[in-house]
């Protein structure tokens, strides 16, 4: 008889697709959300293949609605002729509260909603947001001076243990 495989981080019910690093390394994330994706086609084949961008991607709001401009799904090769446009606006699926909520922090505190990953949850769809406030420089080279840090103290832990 043959033994299953072990679930390992990259399958079962939530895998990460894709992250978006740029987001964390210029923008301070206050709080985050799940939201669904509003998706044509063959949109969803791309995403379970991974080719998905999601640098600069943002979220707007128009007529009381939220929606993800800037990411990037490629086309997906099966696909008919009928493929989607790989750079076209998507809907998010949220409640009017949240909208709500979201749009007024975004209008009168200055923040702005950036995706930070996009992930598979039980075979849908969803994208994190985050309510994020804009780093200035000297807050991006003292992230990079703690990422760095760490990096050090990793690399000594382990040496010693070796």
């Amino acid at each position: 008889m043959a033994r299953k495989r072990e679930a390992s981080s990259d399958q079962g019910p939530n895998r990460t697709i894709a992250h978006n690093r740029k987001a964390f390394h210029d923008y301070a994330i206050l709080e985050t959300m799940e939201a669904g994706i509003a998706l044509h086609g063959s949109e969803i084949k791309s995403i379970r293949a991974g080719r998905v961008n999601l640098r600069d991607s943002f979220v707007t709001f128009r007529e009381g609605e939220a929606w993800l401009v800037g990411t990037h799904i490629a086309g997906y090769n099966e696909a008919s002729y009928l493929d989607h446009d790989p750079t076209r606006d998507r809907k998010l699926l949220l409640h009017r509260r949240e909208i709500i909520r979201l749009r007024a922090q975004v209008e009168q505190r200055g923040f702005t909603v950036v995706p930070t990953r996009l992930y598979l949850k039980n075979n849908r769809a969803k994208v994190e947001i985050g309510v994020a406030r804009g780093k200035h420089t000297y807050d991006k080279r003292e992230s990079l001076r703690e990422r760095d840090s760490e990096r050090e103290i990793a690399r000594e832990i382990k040496s010693r243990m070796q």
